[in-house]
């Protein structure tokens, strides 16, 4: 679904500016749910998915960039698509690996007004506006995340689906660290949190710090295999314009 990239910084700014008017606050919630609706007619129909993350700013000649290629690719032979952010660096590598091997790809793109466009190598995109919409929408139709490295939108992603786990809102799903020199620094800091009794021992079970595919690859299928319900398929119909 290729859809024209627009972005308005002023209307998002007055969102997050305490209370407005009655009338502002239900069309805030109106455009809400019409980015909800969008988000569910466009990822509706198109499978179990594993959710790669990562930084916007790597270049082709970036080792992590080759690595999420190749992440993207083995994730798409294991038979799951592969959503992304749906921008450049990280997201468009895994894109590409998946592509590469014949694979299915889908992005969840956010309208910025810098880095983030849809990359050339999507099957599928949906633009929304809401970052918290949007994360909704990674997180219900993926049974898997790869967090590759990268930056402050890439922790989000990271800590989203660390505490849905943890907190019993989303199943068990496995979570991917790809790449332990980039963050042993984070690990260190989650088990900080521990010492000081922030969080269990047993949390740290939740996810693998690995710079192997092949181990990645054996962890979120191990993890899908026992967490997983069985994922449900819907036909689309005519008469809602579904096509």
């Amino acid at each position: 679904m290729k859809e024209k990239y627009t972005y308005n910084r002023n209307n998002d700014l007055r969102i997050y500016q305490g209370p407005r008017s009655r009338f502002a606050e239900f069309t805030f919630a109106l455009s809400v749910f019409f980015q909800f609706i969008k988000g569910f007619r466009s990822l509706h129909f198109q499978g179990p998915c594993i959710s790669i993350f990562g930084s916007a700013r790597f270049k082709e000649d970036n080792e992590y960039y080759q690595q999420a290629r190749e992440m993207g690719a083995r994730v798409a032979q294991a038979g799951f698509n592969v959503v992304t952010g749906g921008g450049p660096g990280v997201m468009e590598a895994a894109s590409r690996g998946a592509k590469d091997v014949g694979g299915h790809t889908i992005g969840v793109n956010i309208e910025l007004p810098f880095e983030q466009k849809p990359n050339p190598f999507l099957d599928i995109w949906v633009d929304i506006r809401y970052f918290f919409v949007r994360k909704v929408l990674l997180f219900k139709y993926s049974v898997g995340f790869v967090i590759m490295p990268g930056g402050l939108g890439t922790l989000d992603e990271l800590f989203e689906a660390y505490t849905l786990v943890q907190c019993d809102k989303i199943p068990q799903f496995p979570i991917v660290l790809f790449g332990s020199e980039y963050w042993q620094h984070q690990i260190e800091q989650l088990k900080m949190m521990e010492a000081k009794h922030t969080i269990s021992p047993e949390d740290h079970d939740l996810y693998l710090v690995t710079d192997s595919h092949d181990e990645a690859m054996a962890f979120l299928l191990n993890r899908i295999e026992t967490f997983a319900p069985k994922y449900k398929t819907f036909r689309k119909k005519w008469w809602l314009g579904e096509g």
